[in-house]
């Protein structure tokens, strides 16, 4: 395995590379990180390099109160790095905001992917919760919660994500990033630079899309309901639908099985040039 740090506009953006055979880029949401991903990085390392990172005001990267961490800031980070790793059609998977993040690369910043995976991702007009609307106008205030009762909030909004729940160590891994000062401002700062106007900006494209895409939902996601996973594919000419039953948000935890293998068959039959 390779892990590095890469600096970028001032940010220091954690890395890793491990595996060998076609590049598969991984790209987390919000509030996770690579280590979402890790699991299924693993799986597919004996026929793919995979690739993780983490967005800067997240996981292992910097998360610096003086750098905007928004949408369009993530995808111009994320052109540059496949340029700095050299990839020049790499797959991509992509979970939640992550999926906005590889869009805006691709269509805005030109850069080709042999194919897309987008797992229940902000990409679609409306989003953003009542909880994301109260923060936006109260950052400073919610960064500055006793550590406690931003633990207890954590817990709570986290645990919403899951449709079976999430288990203790689990939870422990998705909160370890959040939990310190500087986590929890970085919590409360993210979502207040979270703005619509990011997937509005590429919504209009989605019709120009002219590579495979594949389109995975659970059905019982409350956080981003799966009618957008219909829109989506209504969207995008000849993407393809898999919905996941008894899995929420965090499908990676509700059905790991079911995930690992619907984008095992996905990259491997797309690596040896099969499907549309």
């Amino acid at each position: 395995m390779t892990a590095e740090e890469i600096s970028w506009r001032g940010r220091r953006v954690h890395c890793e590379r491990f595996g060998s055979g076609p590049d598969v880029v991984f790209c987390h949401g919000t509030p996770w990180s690579s280590e979402l991903w890790r699991p299924f990085a693993d799986a597919l390392a004996p026929y793919f390099t995979v690739h993780l990172w983490d967005m800067p005001g997240y996981g292992r990267s910097s998360k610096h109160p003086d750098h905007r961490v928004s949408l369009d800031v993530q995808g111009e980070l994320f052109a540059d790095l496949l340029t700095h790793w050299g990839l020049r059609e790499p797959h991509v998977v992509a979970h939640d905001y992550g999926g906005a993040v590889a869009l805006r690369t691709h269509l805005l910043h030109d850069r080709r992917f042999a194919s897309l995976a987008l797992v229940d991702v902000v990409a679609l007009a409306p989003w953003g919760s009542e909880f994301f609307q109260l923060v936006r106008e109260r950052a400073d205030v919610f960064g500055a919660l006793p550590p406690p009762v931003h633990e207890g909030a954590l817990r709570a909004y986290i645990g919403g994500a899951s449709h079976h729940g999430v288990s203790a160590a689990a939870m422990e891994t998705l909160l370890g990033p959040w939990l310190d000062g500087e986590g929890q401002a970085a919590f409360y700062r993210q979502i207040a630079q979270a703005d619509q106007i990011y997937t509005d900006e590429v919504e209009p494209l989605y019709p120009t899309l002219d590579l495979p895409v594949l389109v995975v939902w659970g059905r019982e996601d409350t956080w981003i309901p799966v009618d957008r996973a219909h829109r989506l594919c209504e969207l995008v000419p000849q993407a393809r639908l898999e919905l996941v039953d008894h899995a929420g948000h965090l499908i990676h935890l509700d059905q790991p099985v079911a995930l690992a293998t619907t984008l095992t068959r996905w990259l491997t039959d797309r690596a040896a040039g099969r499907g549309a």
